[in-house]
C-alpha cells in the first residue's frame, strides 16, 4: 500500500503559500493549508484541505494545534508572515506583536507540534525566511529581526534534528511579487526583471525535495536580477 504523503503549508490561501500548495499537490502530497480566509484561493482540489486559522490569534493556533497534533505530517511550510514598513517609533505595538508572533513565534509553535512525525518521516521543514532577514532592513527592522530569528532557529534546528534523517531548510527570498505589498508604501515594479514570482519559490522547493537522498541544501537567497522598487503615493 502506497504510503500518504502529507504536508501542512501556513498561509496557503494566496500568494507564495498558495503556488507551494499546488505544486505540492501535483507532487502527490495531501496539503492541509492554513489561512484566514480562502475567499479568492484558487485551488480546487479534493486533496487540498483548508484550514481557518488567524495566527496572529493566540486562542486560534492553539486550537488548532490541539486538534491537528496527530496529524502524520512529512513537510511542514513555515510561510505565514507580515511586515510593516515604517520609522520604528512610528510602528504600533500592537503591529509588533503581530509580527513577532506571525513570522516567529508561530513557526516555532508549529514546528515543536510536528517535529516528531517529521523526524518518524524522515521529512522536511522549510521556513520561508526574507533577505531582509540577512540584510539591513533600514524601516523594517522588526520584520527583519523576526525572518533572521527564523533563519537561526533553522539551522540551530538542523544541527539538533540531522542524525534522524529531517532536514530543516531556510529560504530567503527578495521582493516578491504577491499581496504582501498592497498595504504597504512601496512595490515590485512592472520590470519581470526586479521580482520573484511565487511559483519560482515552488519551484525551489520541489528541487529540494527531488535532490539525492543524503544531499540537504539548508540555505538558499532567491533574488531578481534588478533591484528596482515602485514607491506608492497614499
Amino acid at each position: 500500500m502506497k504510503k500518504e504523503k502529507k504536508a501542512l503549508v501556513s498561509g496557503a490561501s494566496s500568494g507564495i503559500g498558495e503556488e507551494i500548495s499546488k505544486k505540492l499537490l501535483t507532487l502527490g502530497y495531501t496539503v492541509l493549508g492554513i489561512g484566514r480566509d480562502f475567499d479568492k484561493c484558487t485551488i480546487n482540489n479534493s486533496n487540498f484541505i483548508p484550514i481557518h486559522c488567524d495566527l496572529s490569534n493566540k486562542k486560534e493556533i492553539h486550537f488548532f494545534l490541539e486538534n491537528y497534533k496527530k496529524e502524520n505530517i512529512s513537510l511542514l511550510i513555515n510561510n505565514a508572515g507580515f511586515g510593516k514598513f515604517a520609522p520604528h517609533e512610528e510602528i504600533s505595538l500592537k503591529d509588533i506583536e503581530d509580527m513577532v508572533f506571525v513570522n516567529l513565534t508561530a513557526p516555532l509553535l508549529l514546528s515543536k507540534i510536528f517535529l516528531r512525525s517529521i523526524k518518524k518521516n524522515k521529512g522536511y521543514i522549510f521556513n520561508i525566511c526574507s533577505i531582509s532577514g540577512i540584510k539591513q532592513a533600514p524601516f523594517g527592522a522588526v520584520y527583519g529581526a523576526t525572518k533572521a530569528g527564523l533563519k537561526h532557529f533553522s539551522s540551530s534546528l538542523f544541527s539538533e534534528i540531522r542524525k534522524s534523517g529531517a532536514k530543516v531548510v531556510s529560504i530567503n527570498p527578495d521582493i516578491t511579487k504577491t499581496s504582501f505589498f498592497d498595504s504597504l508604501n512601496f512595490s515590485p515594479t512592472p520590470d519581470p526583471l526586479s521580482y520573484i514570482s511565487p511559483n519560482c519559490i515552488a519551484n525551489t522547493i520541489e528541487e529540494i525535495l527531488n535532490k539525492k537522498e543524503g544531499i540537504v541544501i539548508t540555505d538558499i537567497t532567491i533574488e531578481p536580477q534588478l533591484f528596482k522598487i515602485d514607491k506608492k503615493r497614499f
